[in-house]
């Protein structure tokens, strides 16, 4: 369940922008009847200076020093991050930091509603969704939204996840069955969570951390209908 009291942060340099984005927000949270604080930052540094782990972040990628994209990287994974800019063209950027949506300028309350939505119905999911590693009579708890990536060598099945690797005698797939739908099979020895994607080239698939995994020739255009289909779910124009 989503903890008592909520935090919620404004990031935004334009002033009046800011204060509409607050209101509505505000708005949100009474008609939901939800028990929430909202936070207003004019910068990236002050949010950060903060030092508050705040449940979801809304953050405008064009921000005076430290740019939104700067600034995500910097803030909890635990953060639900909504990008909210004038550019659309950083929309595939934005899933680098695994933010959750991204709002074109001017936003409607139609769709801050839509993606404040979805955003706590990520957190509702946090503490639920995960999966149970259990290795020589002892159990790790991984949750799924961590999970980059899952390989396999010579019968050991490692689960790369945004902190730690996890290996394991087993096979991807059995793996494959007990993770959700956001994960692909891009080659016969990798299984991709596709929020954590940044691209793809020449036979190779991006990730958030930097890594590169092998996408199989008969796998590509299967891939790009799926990544298609995913960015089109995420992104609110």
């Amino acid at each position: 369940m989503v903890k008592t009291m909520l935090a919620i942060a404004i990031c935004e340099d334009e002033e009046y922008i800011l204060e509409k984005l607050c209101k509505k927000t505000e708005k949100y949270i009474k008609k939901k009847h939800l028990n929430a604080n909202v936070r207003t930052f004019l910068s990236g540094e002050e949010l950060l200076k903060e030092n508050i782990a705040f449940d979801i972040v809304l953050l405008d990628l064009k921000l005076p020093g430290m740019n939104g994209m700067e600034v995500a990287k910097q803030l909890t994974h635990n953060s639900r991050i909504i990008f909210i800019t004038s550019y659309g063209e950083y929309a595939l950027a934005a899933f680098d930091v695994n933010a959750v949506h991204y709002l074109l300028k001017p936003v409607t309350e139609e769709r801050l509603s839509l993606a404040l939505d979805r955003a706590f119905e990520r957190l509702e999911q946090r503490n639920d969704n995960v999966f149970a590693l259990v290795k020589a009579g002892k159990t790790q708890i991984i949750p799924i939204q961590d999970i980059l990536y899952c390989e396999v060598f010579n019968h050991q099945v490692c689960i790369h996840t945004t902190q730690n690797t996890y290996d394991y005698s087993g096979t991807l797939d059995m793996l494959e069955k007990e993770l959700d739908e956001c994960f692909f099979r891009c080659h016969r020895s990798f299984l991709v969570n596709m929020s954590s994607v940044v691209g793809q080239e020449k036979g190779m698939v991006m990730l958030s951390n930097g890594d590169r995994i092998l996408l199989s020739r008969r796998k590509q255009s299967e891939f790009m209908e799926r990544l298609l289909k995913f960015l089109k779910k995420e992104v609110i124009v």
